[in-house]
């Protein structure tokens, strides 16, 4: 079995929206959702970025973004913004369910700080739990937040989950269309990247729009990562790279980890569970021969995505590496997908 580090996953939501039972969710495990502790252990999941995501406090009044995804075209609305005082509550509790996770687990998951804290863990079968914030509403313009976060173990961070900050704009979910979608970074985002860099917490371009993504490219002097992102040639979603996007991630010496999720996968954008390998592999090869096999890796989008149906939770991992397999990729290709690319970037950023 290889051992998987992945680029991002929602756990943390879920102990958000039950803190109460968080023993039964994540040590116990109740095969429920993607991740828990004992399927981690059991599929070779190693570790990755364990995110930090505010749900919108108007999610209930929403539509059905999982039925409307069904059936493209879609254009979906997004939610207002969420200022700071909302936000970092449930963000601060999200960092101490992680930092939680690790007391819990007794020595089984250690949040990492640096990218030797990884190795060292990769290296003794520990699961090394990088602190990620997908979208920055609980730091504040001053950036004092930023410094508290990264106190507690944050290393990486997007700017925007889709929806507005004073940052900057992500993508509205969206099918057919551009990434292409609004302003770039405001000058507080500017800041945020700069101060990003300082600090050495690496930047996640995810969820941002085109413009956005170009000015980090501009501002920041780390590698461009993308930790759960798909091609756009495959599948037209907003939230997939364009070809250009992925030169210049390739170029930066940075990083792209596939999205687990069906409909950033599938050429039709279809919220379809039942979904072969096809999409998969057709996604694998085709960000392989954009990017090199030095600048491609996992980002699962475990417990906040539907995944096809043949990869399902965390133990579809060795599933995916078999299928990858059969389809003619050699083992030293599959150890740099499946976690040396992503120590090698963590050595590159941290």
């Amino acid at each position: 079995m290889i051992p998987v580090f992945d680029g991002h996953n929602d756990i943390l939501l879920r102990l958000l929206l039950d803190p109460s039972r968080r023993e039964e969710i994540f040590l116990k495990g109740e095969d429920k959702g993607h991740l828990d502790l004992p399927r981690m252990q059991a599929s070779g999941f190693a570790g990755g970025f364990f995110a930090i995501y505010l749900p919108s406090p108007t999610a209930h009044d929403d539509p059905d973004f999982q039925v409307l995804m069904q059936n493209p075209p879609y254009n979906l609305p997004l939610p207002d913004l969420i200022p700071f005082r909302d936000a970092i509550h449930p963000a601060t509790m999200m960092a101490g369910h992680l930092l939680w996770m690790e007391r819990a687990s007794q020595g089984a998951l250690k949040v990492c700080r640096t990218a030797a804290e990884v190795r060292e863990c990769l290296a003794s079968g520990i699961i090394a739990a990088l602190m990620h914030m997908e979208g920055a509403e609980a730091i504040d313009e001053s950036l004092d937040s930023l410094h508290l976060f990264h106190a507690m173990g944050l290393r990486s961070l997007g700017p925007v989950w889709s929806r507005p900050t004073i940052f900057g704009h992500g993508v509205p979910f969206a099918y057919p269309a551009s990434p292409d979608t609004g302003p770039g970074l405001t000058d507080a985002g500017k800041r945020l990247v700069a101060e990003c860099n300082r600090l050495r917490i690496m930047l996640d371009l995810s969820h941002m729009n085109e413009a956005g993504f170009n000015d980090v490219a501009r501002l920041s002097d780390a590698p461009l990562v993308a930790t759960h992102s798909n091609a756009h040639a495959i599948c037209p979603s907003t939230r997939n790279l364009t070809d250009r996007q992925l030169a210049m991630i390739r170029d930066s010496g940075g990083m792209v980890g596939l999205n687990f999720s069906v409909s950033f996968l599938r050429p039709d954008g279809r919220q379809l569970e039942a979904t072969g390998w096809d999409p998969i592999l057709r996604q694998m090869d085709y960000l392989l021969e954009r990017l090199g096999e030095d600048h491609l890796g996992f980002g699962s989008d475990y417990d906040g995505c539907t995944t096809p149906e043949v990869i399902g939770d965390v133990t579809g991992l060795p599933r995916l590496l078999q299928a990858l397999s059969d389809h003619g990729y050699d083992r030293p290709l599959l150890e740099k997908l499946a976690q040396a690319n992503w120590l090698a970037l963590l050595d590159r950023t941290l």
